[in-house]
């Protein structure tokens, strides 16, 4: 029987250059980072003190009070991404009519954790009367999927997975193989994240393993920079709807980009390094190509992990290299972390986002902050400003903690 074809009909991103899909886009194409000084709490005891904190985030916007005392910031991030990305692909939802064939699939990293590390100090202060009564539906991860359900009525497959930076991609991935193997018509799917808070930022600057930088904010990210020093954190969410193409059709959706292919692997060998070799990214770049039934060449952009770390962004080139062959060194490759930061499980989803939106709108978004080329690096990562590009296939890599290595592909329709 032939495969039944997935293709992404809206989408709802929330990140720190822009909320929804034409701020976002605003956001791209203004080439400015979003990364900032951290506002929400002091940093002077850290090492690292920028991130892609959303400031002007209203959840009273999308929710009304009754709902707000329910949903943690990370839980108002994936219900309401959902909400726009629904909207945006004009999906019809009710509680009073639930859909059997409509699913959630989400990722995070770290979940609630941050709500629960500010509930913490209210119980040191008044005790359990000082928390809040609905703590214990917030702090686990699965209140994404969850909440999005329950919001609209979805009572199809329903799951939040949590692979760390990875976890968005591996979300857009299964939810390809649900409507693939006939599971779902619809999907929505994404990642969302929260993590700013002292003792959960404090964990990743106790490992060094975020910017140091003291400079202007903006320069904290350096993706295949010569002198990057450490990926910069963010918060934030995007939803994508995965649709059945006939069922996209049928109803007159406007389509962004087809979904071709998945993979998902791990390098079991370091919690916080790549493997040296690079062989389980190789394999993974390689097994997304073989499930989208195409050659490398064939692929036009990719929206590289470039985490801003000077191991895994070195890693990834030389894998990118490696499955690319001379393709690579014609072949755009931009890192876009260095507008939004690293928003963790939510990064894979915005990234999608996108990458989806290039095929849509035919530009390739920059590198920004590239101003020392990296010998290790040398492919062509389309430095500062973004170009126009007629595309056809497009590779987004998620290489994260734990070696968890997932990749996505899309395609034009």
């Amino acid at each position: 029987m032939p495969r039944r074809r997935v293709v992404i009909t809206g989408i709802g991103p929330i990140t720190s250059v822009g909320i929804a899909k034409e701020d976002f886009w605003r956001g791209l194409r203004a080439e400015k980072s979003g990364i900032q000084r951290i506002s929400s709490f002091d940093t002077s005891e850290f090492n690292a003190h920028c991130a892609g904190e959303i400031p002007n985030w209203m959840p009273e916007d999308y929710f009304p009070p009754h709902r707000l005392k329910r949903l943690d910031r990370y839980a108002q991030f994936a219900v309401a991404s959902a909400k726009m990305a629904l909207d945006d692909a004009g999906i019809p939802y009710s509680k009073e009519k639930p859909q059997d064939r409509v699913g959630v699939s989400f990722g995070t990293a770290l979940g609630g954790i941050a709500n629960a590390e500010y509930q913490h100090a209210h119980y040191l202060k008044k005790g359990t009367r000082g928390v809040n009564q609905t703590l214990a539906l917030q702090v686990f991860g699965g209140s994404a999927h969850s909440n999005i359900a329950i919001e609209f009525g979805f009572r199809g497959v329903g799951t939040t997975n949590s692979n760390s930076c990875a976890s968005g991609t591996v979300a857009v991935g299964e939810a390809l193989r649900y409507i693939r193997d006939d599971f779902a018509d619809v999907i929505v799917a994404g990642g969302a994240e929260a993590p700013l808070s002292p003792l959960t930022f404090g964990a990743f600057a106790i490992i060094k393993s975020m910017s140091q930088w003291t400079g202007d904010p903006a320069l904290a990210c350096r993706p295949f920079d010569a002198k990057r020093d450490g990926f910069v954190i963010g918060e934030g969410a995007a939803a994508l709807i995965l649709e059945e193409l006939e069922h996209a059709r049928n109803r007159g959706a406007h389509i962004f980009a087809e979904v071709l292919g998945y993979s998902l692997n791990n390098d079991a060998f370091h919690m916080t390094s790549p493997l040296p070799s690079g062989e389980s990214s190789i394999r993974a770049i390689r097994e997304a190509l073989s499930d989208a039934e195409l050659a490398p060449e064939q692929i036009d952009y990719i929206n590289a992990h470039a985490s801003s770390t000077q191991m895994n962004d070195s890693t990834e080139a030389m894998a990118i290299k490696q499955v690319f062959g001379d393709h690579a060194k014609r072949l755009p490759v931009s890192g876009t972390k260095a507008y939004t930061g690293h928003p963790l499980g939510a990064t894979g989803a915005i990234e999608a986002v996108i990458s989806a939106l290039a095929i849509d709108r035919k530009w390739l978004p920059p590198t920004l902050n590239r101003d020392n080329p990296d010998p290790a690096c040398d492919l062509d990562v389309i430095p500062h400003h973004g170009r126009d590009a007629d595309l056809n296939y497009v590779l987004s890599n998620s290489f994260g903690f734990g070696g968890i290595n997932s990749c996505v592909i899309l395609g034009k329709v």
